[in-house]
């Protein structure tokens, strides 16, 4: 390992950036390097710009993906060079469009976990939908943050490094028992193929795309759809939208907001002004064509 980049790992780790976040990091400067087949503390704003140039136009990239880019490269510059840039102009990062997700219904879901034939995955998937986590915060949990005494499941460390408490619904509590005493799965409560390790998220996501298909479900599935259904079901149920923040583990209520445009109750009771038109409207024969 190089002084630079054993320089830039021990910068990541003092700062406690997620092992996911460091191996980004670490990936997206190798391939930097490589693209100019120099060392990175040896380029500058003028091949940064060149490389940024080349993801979005030749590699035709998604903003998403540059954007790990560039933090990786501010990172590195700014923290570990400590190159006195003005980085929204010497490192520019790009416009990440606003979307919303695709939201299964509550009989598409239920359709969907029905089809996974696996008892593993179909339990990762279950609580995934149950209690909203994310699939890395799912495949991680352990028998002793299951409290059925105070009806809470215990993330620990999730994303960003936080702790919170998510429900545990009844009927989810009923199924990990079966679940327990069907397996006894032992340190993890999803064990992986190796000893000692957790399934790997790799896992559940190729176990979505196989499932997905099979059940005829039109729309995209992943682990982290069942999530976004988690949070507009319980919208639609009257949740509150801080209290859904809180069980997502979302730093900013804005980032929960968006599900106000998706939950049916709160587009469709909405009455539109056409509806309140006392005039007659014509009907299509009456019309003229153009």
């Amino acid at each position: 390992m190089s002084p630079l980049r054993r320089r830039l790992i021990e910068d990541m780790q003092i700062r406690n950036l997620a092992p996911s976040t460091q191996r980004a990091y670490v990936a997206q400067l190798v391939h930097f390097a490589c693209y100019f087949r120099k060392s990175p503390d040896l380029l500058g704003p003028a091949e940064i710009r060149a490389y940024l140039i080349y993801l979005a136009q030749e590699k035709c990239l998604a903003a998403s993906s540059i954007i790990v880019t560039v933090s990786a490269l501010r990172f590195f510059y700014t923290v570990t060079l400590r190159r006195p840039w003005v980085i929204e102009q010497d490192i520019p990062t790009v416009r990440r469009g606003k979307k919303l997700p695709v939201v299964l219904s509550q009989d598409e879901v239920a359709r969907f976990l029905a089809a996974v034939d696996n008892l593993k995955h179909r339990m990762v998937l279950t609580v995934c939908y149950a209690t909203g986590l994310r699939i890395s915060e799912a495949v991680r949990l352990t028998p002793a943050v299951i409290d059925s005494k105070r009806m809470v499941i215990r993330v620990e460390q999730g994303k960003g490094g936080k702790d919170r408490y998510v429900m545990l619904s009844p009927k989810l509590l009923d199924m990990l028992r079966n679940y327990w005493d069907r397996t006894r799965p032992g340190e993890w409560l999803f064990p992986g193929r190796w000893p000692g390790e957790p399934i790997a998220p790799s896992s559940i996501d190729a176990t979505c795309r196989e499932v997905r298909q099979r059940c005829g479900i039109g729309k995209p599935v992943t682990p982290h759809s069942l999530r976004h259904a988690f949070a507009v079901h319980l919208l639609e149920a009257g949740t509150n939208l801080r209290t859904i923040q809180l069980l997502l583990g979302h730093r900013n209520l804005a980032t929960t907001a968006r599900y106000l445009m998706i939950a049916t109750d709160k587009v469709c009771a909405t009455v539109s002004p056409l509806d309140t038109l006392d005039v007659p409207m014509p009907t299509v024969p009456d019309l003229v064509p153009a």
